[in-house]
C-alpha cells in the first residue's frame, strides 16, 4: 500500500505560481510512476502530468505544457507541480496518484492509489 498526502494549494491571483507537493509513505517510492490529475467542478477527473518512476522521464497535457513542471525527489518521497502562469480555468481540485508501472503512465485506470487531494483556486 502507499499512501498519499497532497499539500500546498491555495489562493492565487491569474499570472501567479504556485507549487504543490506530494508525500509518500508506505512502500518504497522509487517504483511507481506517478501523475497529478486534476478536477473542476461538474467536470471530470484529468490528468495534468506524470513522471516515470526513476524522474527521468516526464509528460504533459497540452494545456499545461510550458507553464507546469513535474518532478520528484524518490529519497525523499516527494513528488512536486511547479505551476507558473496559472489561468482561471486552472482552478480545481488537484490530485497525485501512484502506478506500480515504472514508466511515464497516461491512463488513469491504471492508476492504484491516490491522494485525497489539494484545492487550487485562481482568481481574475
Amino acid at each position: 500500500q502507499v499512501q498519499l498526502v497532497e499539500s500546498g494549494g491555495g489562493l492565487v491571483q491569474a499570472g501567479g505560481s504556485l507549487r504543490i507537493s506530494c508525500a509518500a509513505s508506505g512502500r518504497p517510492f522509487g517504483g511507481f510512476a506517478v501523475g497529478w490529475f486534476r478536477q473542476a467542478p461538474g467536470k471530470e477527473r484529468e490528468l495534468v502530468a506524470a513522471i516515470s518512476a526513476s524522474g527521468s522521464r516526464a509528460d504533459y497535457k497540452d494545456y499545461v505544457k510550458g507553464r507546469f513542471t513535474i518532478s520528484r525527489d524518490n529519497a525523499k518521497n516527494m513528488v512536486y507541480l511547479q505551476m507558473n502562469n496559472l489561468k482561471p480555468e486552472d482552478t480545481a481540485v488537484y490530485y497525485c496518484a501512484a502506478s506500480r508501472n515504472r514508466v511515464v503512465t497516461t491512463t488513469r485506470n491504471l492508476y492504484e492509489y491516490w491522494g485525497q487531494g489539494t484545492q487550487v483556486t485562481v482568481s481574475s
